[in-house]
């Protein structure tokens, strides 16, 4: 796989997970094991606003779906009128999301837009698999569209890094990762 190839699987499989951490909306559209996964949410408060169809959830908080986990400091859930789907989150603070098939994703805040189908990294934005990376002030994945776009900020430009699975070989033999094993990331 070339290097450009692996970002877009990179950046693109990590989107999905991105959202799924981000507590994800539940949509008709999804597949049925996917809906039946329970979201949890660990935090040191949580506080619900009805009016304002708002919940945020704050200090140390750990949202975990399909083996995928998102950590930050606060993340703030906005609810439709009827408060069954959720429209956006905003998560800040160290936030850092690991998928269940060990791709990873840090900024200093995820924005997720369910309608869009659109997760926004600002600030130090990085995305990884392995020793694969992407880097930028701003990394924003456009999950329908199998689209993303990175953007460097005043201090760095965008940063890449690609190794070829053809270089990962032992003895001849591709090295895979085992899905018992815990993630390098």
């Amino acid at each position: 796989m070339t290097g450009p190839a692996l970002l877009g699987a990179v950046l693109i499989v990590l989107a999905p997970a991105l959202a799924a951490g981000q507590l994800p909306a539940a949509s008709g559209a999804k597949a049925k094991d996917e809906k039946a996964q329970p979201l949890t949410v660990d935090a040191d408060r949580m506080e619900r606003f009805g009016k304002e169809n708002l919940v945020i959830f704050s200090g140390n908080v750990v949202a975990r779906r399909d083996n995928s986990v998102q950590y930050a400091d606060r993340v703030e859930v906005y609810l439709d009128e009827k408060g069954d789907r959720i429209l956006r989150t905003v998560s800040t603070g160290s936030v850092r999301i690991i998928t269940k098939d060990c791709r990873t994703g840090t900024a200093q805040r995820a924005e997720y837009f369910d309608l869009e189908q659109r997760v926004t990294l600002i600030g130090n934005a990085r995305v990884w698999e392995e020793d694969n990376v992407v880097s930028g002030d701003t990394i924003t994945l456009f999950i329908s569209q199998d689209r993303s776009i990175v953007q460097g900020g005043k201090q760095e430009r965008v940063k890449a890094v690609f190794y070829s699975r053809d270089e990962d070989k032992r003895d001849g033999r591709a090295v895979t990762r085992r899905s018992a094993e815990p993630c390098r990331n």
